[in-house]
């Protein structure tokens, strides 16, 4: 089973069965049918309509004023056999119709229309169907009855079509069958057999003119032709639509004239016609005057469409009829809405022929379903790639709102920790990097710790093994050393303190936290505070560090008064050596050469209003699958028994620091929070020094975010996206496969952006798309009242 949902407007159908009955008489039972769709079965509304003897007055008064008003239109020809319709322009004993009259009645005669469809009665069946409809439904609506008088008023006129612009009217026969079809090759033309009937005083060539500017349609002119002539045609070919204009009249037997001298009727074409139903036939037009009585007799012969005009119609109405109609429905629109259209674009012509958008109506059998030009030249309807206006409003609106209210949470931070939670995903999955070969580290293990003599000390190192470490490595000159272990007390050995005071190395402390470390740590007291850095790291939330803290303001009372980050200081040094100085931007920026390291602000990225003091950029971790291999790590026991290779410390910059749990010094990372993830605090710094070092040198980025308006246009873009796969697929399976694959490019557009330094919003905007989505997908569903369900068939909305 699966579902299909329907999110263009829903094609309803409605039989409205008058019975039997009469205007004078009333009808006793008049039903109402509604299918919501046809893999439904119909509900059933029953009602009544009272006698109205005055709407038949009425109309058979309005009647006589419209075919005398148009025998008095001299000039502008009607397409009718009887001759009191053959105008003579000097026949001046015509009597002249008084306009504002014929307006009049017409007035009169739609306002007493809808005062009997608006009855107690019968009120009942309306105010039911509504319950069932929107504005937005394509609605097939079918008038039927036995009396053929009730048919021939204009219930084109019923306020029901104005509630309903996508509604139009047709009149059905009371009895109806399908057809027997024969099995039929597929087209891939519409076949149009036209008839041009007697043209006296009428211009036909225009009708002409107007099919052959069809696209895809194969269209056969008859012109005058004979009765035999017309015969043959009908059985020798499978025909789409028979296309007659000319005279014709339902006066009396509904009949048309083929041609000066010969007026025939459907009876005389029945076998003909029958054959020409049978091999495919599927729509008649007669754009000719009087059609009722020909749509009635083909009625019989069960030709599923017919079109005609209810009264004597002028020669320029029938053409722009034509005209409008056969665009429309060539042009992919339903046949009903085509019809709908092209007769209310006859408004235009009221001024000059009265009523012109009474005129055309649909005969349709019920028992066939309306095709489509697309399928009947075996094509596919053609994909509507963008959404009508009213669609794109609904599209606009739910993307509106949904980025407006995932801004304002964002805003709040209410999604930073999946943000931040998504960016080290992204983080850990980049593209593999070099390890930093400017680097060498030198980590204290447990082993190194309690391989030492058994000779006193404050720390973990003794003034002895710091001394032999320092020496091992000064004599193979680095760049600089960098002592990452807290030594807040004197050494007690001069050749150590001597050591201190070296050029080449680097102290720490720890400025106070008012949170975790209110006091802070002290510097070695031999190393000079042009050569400390501060060990501080700026955790997020969950412990985790994700900036890199380049300075603060020093503090003088502070026992750690240095403004520079320890990994600054290191990176000063290895610079120096490149010629590249530091100095400070207008802005109060640190620039490095011709990099310039721009402080982060409050709300940067997946972060809201975080503490930016200082000079904070954030972090971008050297890209490896294990976080510790960002340069050659050694041991203290390797650099004691000499098993490390004095080209690895030459002209490097040295990092020492703990490499034991117990001290401390593990840090969370993008790479993992748990213990067994934690990387030391040294190795932080490398990654921090490698950053610096990389961008100035290597061109490799810091990471970048977008401004908060270009954040808030890429949220709004998807969001878009997640209304249009709303709108254009209605398989909720297919439209849940494309929101998945729109999730996996938006990930991949991240994962792209990511190995370029930039962090692009991923959290919000996909909750956006799947947010819009939903929204306009409910918003639909409600519109349309219903889930149709099948298990034999798509269930459809």
């Amino acid at each position: 089973m699966s579902l299909k949902i329907i999110f263009k407007n829903m094609h309803r159908l409605i039989i409205l069965n008058l019975g039997k009955g009469d205007l004078q008489s009333g009808f006793l039972t008049v039903t109402a049918q509604f299918w919501e769709s046809e893999e439904l079965t119909p509900m059933q509304f029953v009602g009544s309509l009272p006698a109205n003897q005055n709407l038949d007055f009425l109309y058979q008064q309005w009647l006589l004023l419209y075919e005398s008003l148009y025998a008095n239109l001299a000039l502008r020809r009607t397409r009718n056999i009887h001759p009191e319709f053959e105008i003579d322009e000097d026949d001046s004993e015509v009597s002249h119709i008084s306009h504002a009259e014929f307006a009049e009645i017409s007035q009169n005669l739609q306002i007493q229309l809808n005062r009997w469809l608006s009855t107690d009665s019968f009120l009942t069946i309306d105010r039911k169907l509504r319950t069932h409809l929107t504005p937005k439904d394509e609605i097939r609506l079918l008038i039927v009855a036995q009396d053929g008088n009730v048919l021939k008023l204009p219930w084109c006129l019923w306020d029901f079509l104005s509630d309903y612009q996508q509604a139009e009217i047709a009149l059905s026969p009371p009895e109806y069958a399908r057809s027997l079809k024969a099995v039929n090759q597929a087209k891939k033309k519409v076949k149009i057999l036209s008839i041009l009937g007697n043209s006296h005083g009428i211009d036909t060539i225009q009708d002409q003119k107007i099919l052959q500017q069809l696209p895809d349609a194969e269209i056969t002119f008859l012109i005058e032709p004979t009765l035999q002539q017309l015969n043959e045609k009908l059985w020798q070919a499978e025909w789409d639509i028979l296309f007659f204009a000319g005279h014709s009249s339902s006066q009396g037997k509904g009949c048309m004239q083929i041609n000066a001298t010969d007026t025939l009727t459907i009876e005389q074409l029945k076998y003909g016609l029958r054959t020409a139903i049978s091999h495919g036939l599927k729509l008649a037009i007669f754009n000719s005057c009087d059609g009722l009585g020909l749509a009635q007799d083909l009625a019989d012969l069960h030709l599923p469409q017919v079109i005609v005009m209810r009264e004597p119609v002028p020669d320029k109405v029938a053409q722009e009829f034509l005209k409008h109609f056969l665009a429309a429905f060539s042009g992919g629109k339903s046949l009903y809405l085509s019809v709908r259209e092209a007769r209310e674009k006859l408004q235009g012509l009221e001024a000059e022929f009265p009523c012109a958008t009474w005129l055309p109506v649909i005969c349709q059998n019920p028992a066939e379903s309306p095709s489509s030009w697309w399928e009947w030249c075996g094509k596919k309807k053609p994909v509507q790639l963008l959404p009508n206006r009213r669609e794109l409003r609904l599209i606009l609106l739910c993307s509106l709102v949904s980025t407006l209210f995932i801004a304002g949470i964002r805003f709040l931070g209410l999604l930073s920790p999946v943000e931040l939670f998504t960016f080290d995903m992204l983080m850990r999955v980049r593209i593999p990097e070099k390890p930093d070969d400017r680097l060498l580290i030198v980590t204290v293990t447990p082993e190194d710790i309690q391989a030492q003599d058994a000779e006193p000390r404050f720390g973990s190192l003794s003034d002895t093994t710091i001394s032999k470490l320092l020496q091992k490595l000064e004599q193979h000159q680095p760049v600089a050393i960098g002592l990452d272990i807290y030594r807040d007390y004197p050494s007690r050995k001069p050749e150590l303190a001597q050591q201190l005071q070296s050029q080449r190395l680097i102290g720490v402390c720890k400025r106070p936290d008012a949170k975790d470390d209110p006091t802070g740590t002290l510097p070695p007291p031999e190393i000079k505070q042009s050569r400390l850095g501060f060990s501080d790291f700026v955790q997020d939330y969950d412990g985790a560090i994700r900036r890199h803290l380049l300075f603060m303001t020093p503090h003088t009372t502070s026992r750690c008064t240095t403004g520079y980050a320890f990994s600054t200081q290191l990176a000063f040094r290895y610079l120096y050596r490149q010629s590249i100085k530091p100095k400070f931007t207008p802005e109060g920026n640190i620039q490095l050469g011709k990099k310039v390291f721009s402080s982060i602000e409050n709300r940067t990225g997946g972060y809201q209003s975080i503490d930016a003091s200082g000079s904070q950029v954030l972090l971008n971790y050297r890209a490896m699958s294990d976080p510790l291999a960002i340069a050659q790590t050694v041991t203290l026991k390797d650099i004691f028994s000499n098993k490390v290779n004095p080209k690895a410390i030459q002209n490097r910059l040295v990092l020492i620091g703990m490499a034991d749990l117990s001290a401390g010094d593990y840090w969370s990372t993008p790479y993992g929070a748990g213990s067994a993830h934690k990387i030391p605090g040294v190795l932080i710094h490398a990654h921090m020094l490698s950053q610096i070092l990389s961008y100035v040198l290597d061109d490799r980025p810091l990471l970048w975010v977008w401004s908060i308006w270009g954040e808030l246009g890429w949220i709004a873009c998807w969001a878009l996206l997640g209304g249009f796969i709303a709108w254009r697929f209605r398989r909720l399976v297919i439209m849940g496969i494309v929101l998945l694959c729109s999730v996996i490019i938006l990930a991949s557009a991240c994962f792209i952006f990511i190995n370029y330094a930039g962090w692009i919003p991923l959290v919000a905007p996909a909750i956006a798309l799947l947010l819009t989505n939903g929204a306009v997908v409910l918003i639909i569903l409600s519109n349309n009242h219903q889930y149709a369900i099948n298990p034999s068939k798509q269930a459809t909305v």
